[in-house]
């Protein structure tokens, strides 16, 4: 691991298959006392695509934030082939993930992912175990909804226009179209038609706070509901009203509030037991 920047606390982290640009809001000496909120970004994100949202959550929670951009994102380097089709999404919790947290010395975290970044954070709680104390999703998929693989077609055909990949590109480099066929791609292969996260779900062991919009283009309510029903630990669901796909840009001051109750009772329930 290379600091970038000076004091600005940007690293590259080193992975088996590259170099994953990392930045961290907060004292990285704290992250044993207060476990770090751990980003995951959605399809076509990346650390600056978050914009003022991580600073912003760290002063709600009073906990550093770790934001990086995945393999082939942002300024993390070139991905080395093809997202594989189904396996991206664990592929994350199994590689990435766990090779970030062991360069920055993170041995307890709470997991937040938005959109697809949410079904990454499931997965990773359920392989990491007691290593999450807790998950936060923001507008997840659980399964391969109609409405999410209508959108992503829809989606598709806008980005043919070269102004739309251009905007792409500003968060990219050249590797937009790269981010541009891998989220496409991998969702609308058959393949993926048959995947959910039913499993994972019920392996959860630690509490979720799932957030939805209520007019969600990328998927309906029916997926807080199915996370509500098969995890078997606490689960607190919030549904923003008139909210789409990313409610952290729609309704930032709501979705800081839920956050914060759910990482305060989170703060209680893992101090320790007294004699």
């Amino acid at each position: 691991m290379s600091d970038v920047t000076g004091h600005s606390h940007d690293f590259l982290v080193d992975v088996p298959e590259g170099r994953l640009f990392t930045r961290v809001w907060g004292d990285r000496t704290r992250f044993r006392a207060r476990p770090p909120l751990v980003l995951l970004h959605d399809s076509l994100g990346s650390v600056e695509v978050w914009r003022d949202f991580p600073s912003r959550l760290a002063a709600a929670t009073d906990r550093s934030v770790v934001a990086y951009d995945r393999l082939g994102f942002g300024r993390s380097d070139p991905h080395p082939g093809e997202l594989e089709t189904i396996k991206f999404i664990r592929d994350e919790a199994r590689t990435s993930l766990p090779a970030l947290l062991t360069a920055l010395a993170v041995d307890r975290m709470i997991l937040f992912g938005h959109s697809v970044g949410g079904a990454m954070a499931i997965v990773a709680a359920a392989e990491l175990g007691a290593a999450t104390v807790g998950v936060i999703t923001e507008s997840a998929q659980v399964f391969a909804e109609d409405r999410t693989l209508a959108s992503i077609r829809a989606a598709k055909s806008a980005f043919a226009s070269p102004d739309q990949l251009e905007r792409l590109a500003r968060y990219h480099g050249s590797k937009a179209k790269w981010v541009l066929d891998a989220w496409t791609g991998t969702w609308l292969a058959p393949a993926f038609a048959s995947w959910t996260l039913d499993d994972d779900l019920r392996h959860l062991r630690c509490p979720i706070l799932a957030m939805h919009g209520d007019r969600d283009e990328y998927g309906s309510l029916a997926h807080p509901a199915r996370i509500a029903a098969l995890a078997p630990a606490r689960a607190d669901i919030v549904i923003f009203d008139d909210c789409g796909h990313v409610p952290h840009r729609e309704y930032p001051d709501d979705l800081l509030r839920a956050v914060q109750t759910f990482v305060r009772k989170l703060s209680i329930a893992v101090l320790p037991s007294t004699p």
